[in-house]
């Protein structure tokens, strides 16, 4: 059997789950504004359980998850893709597949569960956009209610999602920062469950859940991992779930993990370059993890420390580049923020030995940002009546 508890990631501090509890007490009375959240905190798991199901390794029993089908994405080898990157064992795990189109649908039906289990009926969100149209939508078959607060330049598709989800969107002037603020302001004054990365635990936690499917379907850890990294919470939530089955004795070795940022959003990668987080706008074609002040920059920056991990930058355009390269040499159309990861690989690749086993995470479906993807495509300005004057595949210059 496992038992499970918080610990605080900066002074491990232990306490019992609540619902009421977010941050560590104690560390978040030291905050200091335009920095990453103080005292997140994480579920530490103890014990031992023999189980295939990913869920069984959570703090929530499987009953209250809502019955819609997150996680289990698929894993798959392109071989085009592999044989021109030169790296014969290259996956791509796609969890543009999930129901809402993201990965943080591993998050959201964590949180939804943890709802039910504590007979919350609404949730309150900050998001760019990916997490709000997430939460929306397990939320729907949840049957929870969900305030989403959204920045303004969120992207059309993400905001038609959230209402088409049923969610009740408030747009911020500002940013995500400025709607991060205000969805915590909203649930101190009126209640409802705040989901708001890293600093709702369970964000954390849901996302490890990617770590457990990686194992079972290649039956081994891989040695790379490349991920798109914002506000730190997916990496950190990889590296969660493979600390967690270090502990539980399934794998000999956490992989080499590799987090991608924008150049223009990299405030993570300036952390660990200088050892403290400063403040600088953020601007990036990849709006999902274009974000100042990243909530969970301290213990992903930990994690990327303790761990051997490395931290790239990457620009708009090779983003852009990565994307158009993995739709047309593969088919998986995936958004500016998920094409990061590879593009972080083909940075890397040539440091990285041919016949070791890299993962490239793929955190989100193309058609929720086609706005970015224009950018690289022509599409035809003009209509025909007859095929008189196309020129026939292969004929052309």
């Amino acid at each position: 059997m496992l038992s499970f508890k918080y610990k605080c990631s900066l002074c491990d501090l232990e306490y019992e789950i609540s619902p009421e509890l977010m941050l560590c007490p104690d560390c978040s009375l030291k905050q200091k504004p335009r920095q990453p959240l103080n005292g997140v905190l994480e579920v530490e798991l103890s014990g031992t359980l023999k189980s295939e199901n990913p869920l069984d390794f959570l703090p929530v029993d499987r009953n209250f998850f809502p019955s819609i089908p997150v996680g289990n994405t698929p894993l798959w080898h392109p071989k085009n893709l592999s044989a021109k990157v030169g790296l014969s064992e290259l996956f791509l795990k796609d969890d543009g597949v999930n129901p809402t189109g993201s990965f943080k649908d591993r998050a959201s039906f964590l949180v939804a569960a943890f709802a039910r289990k504590y007979q919350i009926k609404e949730i309150v969100v900050a998001s760019t956009g990916n997490a709000g149209s997430s939460m929306a939508g397990v939320g729907a078959a949840a049957g929870l209610k969900v305030k989403l607060f959204l920045p303004k330049n969120a992207p059309p598709a993400k905001m038609i999602q959230s209402l088409q989800y049923g969610a009740e969107v408030v747009i911020a002037e500002k940013n995500y920062d400025q709607a991060f603020s205000l969805s915590l302001e909203y649930s101190k004054l009126y209640g409802g469950l705040n989901r708001n990365t890293a600093y709702n635990p369970m964000t954390i936690e849901g996302k490890k859940t990617i770590s457990f499917e990686l194992l079972q379907q290649l039956k081994k850890e891989p040695d790379h991992i490349f991920v798109s990294v914002g506000d730190g919470v997916i990496i950190s939530g990889i590296y969660k779930g493979f600390r967690d089955l270090l502990k539980l004795d399934l794998i000999k070795n956490i992989p080499v993990i590799h987090g991608i940022q924008a150049s223009g959003s990299s405030a993570i990668y300036r952390a660990m370059k200088s050892g403290f987080f400063d403040f600088s706008p953020s601007k990036t074609v990849a709006d999902s993890i274009s974000v100042d002040v990243p909530s969970n920059g301290l213990l992903a920056k930990k994690n990327l420390e303790n761990y051997g991990g490395h931290c790239i930058l990457v620009t708009d355009e090779e983003i852009l580049l990565a994307q158009k390269e993995l739709s047309s040499t593969c088919g998986l159309f995936s958004e500016p923020a998920s094409a990061t990861a590879y593009a972080g690989l083909l940075k890397q690749k040539e440091l990285i030995n041919k016949n070791e086993t890299c993962v490239v995470l793929l955190t989100g479906n193309g058609l929720k940002d086609i706005k970015s993807a224009n950018k690289k495509i022509i599409i035809p300005k003009n209509s025909i009546n007859s095929l008189e004057h196309l020129v026939p595949i292969g004929k052309g210059d």
